[in-house]
């Protein structure tokens, strides 16, 4: 018996695929056409090959850029997966004060970027600001215009602030679709805390938390706003970020072609590591399964 085939489902997903092609596609083509050739205005372009990639793995700038962002996000995972399932673990199951709790915990994911940048840019000066003023009340040196330490700390907690919340709740969610069963043949066995955490809660958060690492990693990798507003990449280039060099070089420069090549290796560089995130988790949460 034949099966008919409609194809008609088609059309429905054909305004997605022009509003993909018009907002990613054509730009990412436009970025790979700057990236091998060289202009110098009036819409001249000249073949350059692939020169500016070659320049661009030859530059000590591009790969100090690149070891700043790889410590940067490494740090904000150690930090906000431990700590957004620590108060996942501790936030109420139900009633009120668990509707509370989830209100707190979103606040901070919905203030813009460019606004925490600024929030925290204020917050720590010493003259007018609650943290610097206070840390200079207490005899504490506190310049995170001018010391590299204090900067990267701000910039830490300031993330830590600002998205912790984001694993929290994926946590919590995770934690919130385990049975109650569960629980209670723990109860039965009088299995201890650690061993609940160990062997019920871990494998049934592993799902959400590998999206959360995943996320957190890719949205840390390509920061942007939060540093540039509070530091601009400095002192000197201690927070020069791989998406700030890129913009310097960019705009600031007007560096197109090694710029539009950088971005492109900037790109795969994310997309590998997400891909080796996503491969790893995936094969340990089977081995546990």
């Amino acid at each position: 018996m034949n099966k008919t085939v409609n194809q008609k489902a088609w059309f429905l997903v054909l305004p997605v695929l022009l509003l993909v092609a018009f907002s990613a596609v054509i730009p990412l083509m436009t970025v790979v056409n700057y990236s091998v050739q060289d202009t110098f205005g009036q819409n001249q372009f000249f073949w350059a090959g692939l020169a500016w990639f070659e320049e661009m793995l030859a530059s000590e700038r591009m790969w100090n850029a690149l070891w700043r962002q790889m410590m940067f996000s490494g740090i904000i995972l150690v930090i906000q997966v431990p700590l957004g399932i620590f108060v996942a673990l501790n936030m109420p199951k139900s009633g009120a004060w668990s509707t509370v709790c989830l209100v707190l915990m979103s606040l901070p994911l919905l203030i813009p970027w460019n606004v925490v940048g600024t929030i925290w840019q204020i917050f720590g000066r010493v003259d007018i600001g609650l943290l610097g003023y206070t840390l200079d009340a207490l005899g504490l040196e506190y310049n995170y215009t001018q010391d590299t330490l204090d900067a990267w700390v701000t910039l830490i907690v300031m993330d830590v602030w600002h998205w912790t919340s984001l694993v929290a709740l994926l946590a919590f969610a995770g934690l919130k679709s385990i049975p109650d069963a569960y629980y209670q043949a723990a109860k039965i066995d009088q299995a201890s805390r650690w061993k609940v955490f160990r062997y019920i809660e871990l494998p049934k958060m592993s799902g959400v938390l590998t999206i959360a690492i995943l996320l957190r990693f890719m949205d840390s990798f390509k920061i942007y706003t939060e540093p540039f507003v509070v530091t601009g990449g400095g002192p000197g280039n201690a927070t020069t970020l791989l998406s700030i060099d890129l913009v310097k070089m960019a705009l600031g420069q007007f560096d197109l072609g090694p710029a539009a090549a950088f971005s492109i290796m900037y790109f795969l560089v994310i997309l590998l590591v997400s891909w080796v995130f996503y491969t790893v988790m995936t094969n340990l949460d089977k081995q546990e399964g």
